[in-house]
């Protein structure tokens, strides 16, 4: 996944585009607001790999990552005069913000047709989760390590969008209930309450097979 976003990535930007190391972002975003283009390519040059390894965290295809990466960067165009360093956020987290929501949209809207399905899961998978029943006398090797992500993945895909979410910024980008609050516009309480119930629905999902 990693190396479908890196190869997206570079796809994706034009090989005369630098980043202008000595402007902050802030001062680039200010750039974009007055309709310089070339401000919003050094934004994009340095921004968009970020986002779309974020982007990878819940999409496996390179088409939706690509859209998923589009669709943030021209929501961030378009509501760039409403971001102001000076109400204590970087651009750096406005733009995950956005990123975030985003991904959150597209989950809503592939509820009914999600990506992945149990009915997908693989012999090799099927044996990996009978073995979490049985105590495990040897450290986890590379194989499983594989197994367990593109697992993860798989059972994730079946659970409701807010859940995914969730679990996805907290457990594969280590955000804090604060960071998810924040980036989401929900209340801390709204946070746990669902991350709660997101494990919850998580391991009904598991006890079928182990």
């Amino acid at each position: 996944m990693d190396k479908t976003t890196d190869n997206f990535a570079l796809a994706t930007v034009p090989s005369d585009v630098r980043p202008i190391d000595e402007q902050s972002d802030e001062a680039l975003a200010l750039a974009v607001g007055r309709g310089d283009e070339q401000a919003f390519e050094q934004i994009f040059y340095r921004h968009r790999k970020r986002v779309a390894r974020l982007a990878g965290r819940f999409f496996n295809r390179h088409e939706k990552i690509e859209e998923i990466v589009q669709e943030a960067f021209t929501k961030m165009y378009a509501a760039i005069g409403n971001y102001s360093a000076e109400r204590g956020q970087s651009f750096a987290a406005w733009l995950a913000r956005i990123a975030i929501n985003s991904c959150y949209d597209e989950l809503r809207r592939m509820r009914r047709r999600p990506e992945g399905s149990l009915d997908d899961i693989t012999t090799d998978e099927m044996a990996w989760l009978a073995s979490q029943s049985r105590p495990r006398n040897a450290a986890d090797n590379s194989e499983s390590i594989v197994i367990l992500r593109d697992l993860a993945a798989k059972l994730l895909a079946r659970l409701a969008p807010e859940d995914r979410l969730i679990l996805t910024l907290l457990d594969g980008e280590d955000k804090s209930v604060v960071e998810i609050a924040q980036a989401m516009g929900w209340s801390v309480s709204k946070v746990k309450v669902r991350a709660h119930r997101a494990r919850q629905s998580l391991r009904r999902v598991l006890e079928e097979y182990i």
